[in-house]
């Protein structure tokens, strides 16, 4: 394997598969089985999932609603997310661990750093609930953030796209797809692949970023394997 200890980003949206909203279950236990392959070769593996297809809070604030009262709100569907995971994985009898940047004892370990290392080196799977705690920051921000703070060796970020194209290929049929780019080309290029604070603090920290298809079944590992899939980003 390619990578030893990864950072799994998923959207909110990706778990809603063919409906207009909510979770698919059909499409977790996908995302489970393709999850599984990679831990039965011994890949560690930490997962931040969004939470769009429950609330948006920039959508939220945007409709008249207190930022941070929608953010926080966003934050709780991340964690909705997160034991709907967790549930698929453990169906899978892929052992896990739910941790939570805001505390919610009840259902989920408050996140410690040193514990979701012990976990990973465990053959556990942690997921990441509730984005960093902290209002105006992203999911892609959290996810950044944990990869850095866990050593992971790369954040895969999977989307329903197969990579990072010049234009939207789902709106231009002649978009062209990059194999490769460095942090100064996606600048360069104007490409929007992470929010601006996340994209920064993954270049500071010169963590690759993969972007692929996560929709495809076997990708993840064929990603893991070091196969040329998706586009990576790096400096």
């Amino acid at each position: 394997m390619a990578y030893k200890r990864i950072l799994l980003k998923l959207s909110g949206e990706a778990l809603m598969g063919e409906r207009n909203y909510g979770i698919d279950p059909k499409r977790l236990a996908e995302y489970a089985e393709d999850i599984k392959e990679i831990t039965n070769q011994g890949v560690e593996v930490a997962i931040v999932i969004g939470g769009g297809n429950i609330f948006r809070g920039v959508a939220g604030a945007s409709n008249g609603m207190d930022r941070v009262q929608a953010d926080y709100m966003g934050m709780l569907a991340t964690v909705i997310n997160g034991l709907a995971l967790q549930s698929a994985l453990e169906d899978a009898d892929i052992p896990t661990r739910l941790q939570t940047a805001i505390k919610i004892e009840a259902i989920a370990e408050p996140f410690i750093k040193r514990k979701a290392v012990r976990h990973l080196e465990k053959g556990r799977v942690v997921i990441f609930g509730s984005g960093t705690g902290n209002p105006f920051f992203t999911t892609d921000s959290a996810a950044v953030l944990r990869a850095i703070e866990i050593n992971a060796d790369v954040i895969l970020k999977g989307t329903r796209v197969d990579g990072i194209y010049d234009s939207d290929p789902e709106k231009n049929t002649n978009a062209i797809k990059f194999d490769k780019l460095s942090f100064d080309d996606v600048l360069k290029k104007g490409l929007k692949i992470m929010d601006t604070t996340a994209f920064t603090l993954s270049q500071e920290n010169e963590l690759p970023i993969i972007v692929f298809d996560m929709n495809t079944p076997g990708n993840l590992f064929k990603v893991i394997a070091g196969e040329n899939i998706g586009t990576i980003v790096k400096n």
